[in-house]
């Protein structure tokens, strides 16, 4: 029988438009705490700030992982993420192409993460 492929998670993190974004889903990459971060850009978020309605210019990033490095991955974007209180939700995958969640699993290496920096 072969080996089961690690539940995939999808992480979906809003970041301040540019480069924030583009830093925040290259670390996370480098740091093997995701195979793959996908960034979608000029999306427009409207919220509830400190008693405010507040609209921002911002960048969805879509962060393909697992549930064994989530963990990991959540404070590693909380200590480098720019917002007091950052969006990281996970979704389960609940199906997907088994190549590609393979693909995922095996580019995920928890070991490899860095240490926390607090």
């Amino acid at each position: 029988m072969p080996d089961a492929i690690p539940t995939p998670l999808i992480v979906l993190v809003a970041c301040p438009a540019g480069e924030p974004a583009d830093a925040l889903a290259r670390a996370i990459v480098a740091s093997r705490l995701a195979a793959c971060v996908n960034r979608l850009p000029g999306i427009r978020s409207t919220y509830r700030w400190q008693g405010e309605i507040v609209t921002d210019d911002e960048s969805l990033l879509m962060v393909k992982t697992t549930a064994e490095a989530y963990p990991a991955l959540e404070a590693f974007v909380r200590e480098r993420h720019p917002y007091e209180v950052p969006e990281i939700v996970a979704i389960p995958a609940v199906a997907g192409h088994d190549p590609y969640l393979a693909w995922v699993a095996a580019n995920v290496d928890v070991s490899q993460a860095p240490l926390s920096r607090s």
